[in-house]
């Protein structure tokens, strides 16, 4: 989905939240009540036994099929809101969690959408502010050129959000700090370099590396194109981004797969919101150059990988002089913050707290932080 995608390593143990989970039977234990349902005597060889053993079947089947049943994203946002931007006829959806705390005003990948960061901000909105925006041109955002994916327009939109939500005076914003994934890490990066958010406080990017991502461009058509263009239902749609590990978390995959479908010239299938094949003239100004840019936001940084093989030569020599803090997820996919929420949450509010961010420091347990880089 987002323009990083890499060819699927093995999924690794499921996430340990249960928040929003469904009344539903697992396929394990399906397997365990067919088994005892339709075997066991000679009577099974009756027609009649033969008839249950189908209608038993049927019932499973359908039961198996609720386990990729869509998940609402009131279980773990507070509430959605439009945000008009003075002057201006662009309206941004916005999902929020938390009520105190530093904000974590969160960016999401490409083709993504603010639900993107439901399980995450379940975890994190006890001791913060989660603020998840549709960006331009996805989710039920609208604006006047939802074409314009731009750098600069969406580092634009980051800043105008945010001031629209919490005023344009500084002694009127709380700390904030700016976490972006894929694409959304690049806008990240870019907008705190703008130092147009004068209480910004740090910046977190979730696996997105200028030389890993520009060298990822070429092939990005030929992903877009192998990827199904609709769903018959939106149950599908998450079976598919489960199955191929575009998602690994499955109750992530329940809540954020639907956000990014829509019901377009047929009422009977799901497309995509997202038109990504027709953002390419954005992607290499997304990447290009991101890495001294990120090296060069003047608060403190962390940098969260799905694996080592993402790093590029600068920010190798960077993290060596210890310019920011590195996380490595070895059983994550690219969508780390979805696929390890709870992982993703424990390091982010870490963090946090190391840096004091807001009133006095968080109380995270069970973390050490012995190195600059940690292994997940």
């Amino acid at each position: 989905m987002s323009g990083l995608s890499r060819p699927p390593k093995p999924r690794g143990a499921p996430g340990k939240s249960n928040m929003g989970e469904a009344s539903h039977t697992s396929t394990q234990e399906l397997g365990h009540i067919e088994e005892d349902t339709i075997t066991g005597d000679e009577s099974s060889a009756s027609p009649e036994a033969a008839e249950s053993r189908a209608t038993v079947a049927e019932a499973l089947t359908k039961q198996a099929d609720s386990r990729y049943g869509p998940l609402p994203w009131s279980n773990y946002f507070d509430e959605e809101r439009d945000v008009e931007i003075a002057g201006t006829t662009d309206m941004f959806h916005v999902y929020s969690a938390g009520k105190e705390g530093p904000v974590l005003l969160c960016l999401h990948g490409g083709g993504y959408t603010g639900v993107s960061f439901a399980t995450a901000a379940a975890h994190m909105k006890a001791t913060c502010r989660v603020i998840a925006p549709d960006l331009r041109g996805h989710g039920r955002t609208r604006t006047s050129d939802d074409a314009d994916l731009s750098a600069e327009t969406l580092c634009e939109d980051t800043v105008r959000i945010f001031t629209t939500m919490f005023g344009d005076k500084k002694e009127d914003q709380p700390p904030v700090v700016l976490i972006g994934h894929s694409m959304g890490g690049a806008i990240a990066a870019r907008t705190a370099a703008l130092r147009k958010l004068p209480t910004l406080a740090a910046l977190v990017v979730i696996d997105v590396v200028e030389g890993t991502a520009m060298s990822s461009l070429a092939f990005m058509q030929g992903v877009l194109a192998q990827r199904p263009s609709s769903f018959p239902s939106l149950d599908e749609a998450i079976r598919w981004a489960h199955r191929t590990s575009a998602v690994r978390n499955e109750e992530s995959a329940r809540v954020s797969v639907p956000s990014q479908m829509v019901r377009k010239e047929n009422p009977e299938r799901y497309e995509w919101r997202a038109q990504l094949k027709e953002s390419e003239p954005h992607w290499a100004g997304w990447y290009q150059g991101l890495s001294d840019v990120f090296l060069a936001v003047p608060v403190p940084k962390l940098l969260l990988l799905a694996g080592t093989d993402r790093m590029d030569k600068p920010l190798t020599i960077g993290q060596m002089q210890g310019k920011f803090q590195m996380t490595i997820f070895k059983t994550a996919g690219h969508a780390i913050h979805e696929d390890e929420p709870e992982q993703f949450s424990e390091t982010v509010l870490g963090f946090v707290s190391r840096h004091r961010i807001g009133q006095g420091a968080l109380e995270i347990s069970a973390l050490k932080w012995g190195s600059k880089t940690l292994h997940r």
